[in-house]
């Protein structure tokens, strides 16, 4: 009986490991009106979100007010590395149609108005 509750727990474990997607992790933005930020990309229910977690301007990291605030929202797998949800833009605090593209270690997000028709692009990159 102790086997088996260890293999059931094991898997278990390596099935977590296996779900993870591969957008999960820390993300560098593109500049911004000249700051940075570093994103953590997470589960939030059943997607994916993104929280600001540092910021950055050409002095060096500081403190932003936008510290915290989910920039990357309900972001689903459409598949083949694409997603869709909303992305919101600190610098004027809209939210706009949000879609991404994975493409290795680097991340093509889009936020887009006109039901998706007019998009502005940055290409983020991969920190961890």
């Amino acid at each position: 009986m102790k086997t088996f509750v260890l293999a059931a727990l094991v898997g278990m474990a390596l099935a977590g490991t296996a779900l993870a997607d591969p957008i999960e992790g820390t993300w560098q933005t593109q500049p911004d009106n000249g700051a940075y930020a570093y994103v953590r990309m997470a589960p939030c229910g059943q997607a994916l979100c993104g929280v600001i977690t540092r910021t950055f301007k050409a002095e060096g990291e500081y403190k932003s007010p936008n510290i915290g605030k989910t920039l990357v929202i309900d972001m689903e797998p459409n598949g083949g590395g694409s997603y869709s949800g909303k992305v919101l833009r600190p610098a004027n605090g809209k939210l706009y149609i949000g879609k991404m593209q994975l493409n290795g270690k680097t991340l093509a997000l889009r936020g887009c108005v006109a039901g998706g028709l007019i998009c502005s692009k940055q290409t983020w990159s991969r920190v961890e």
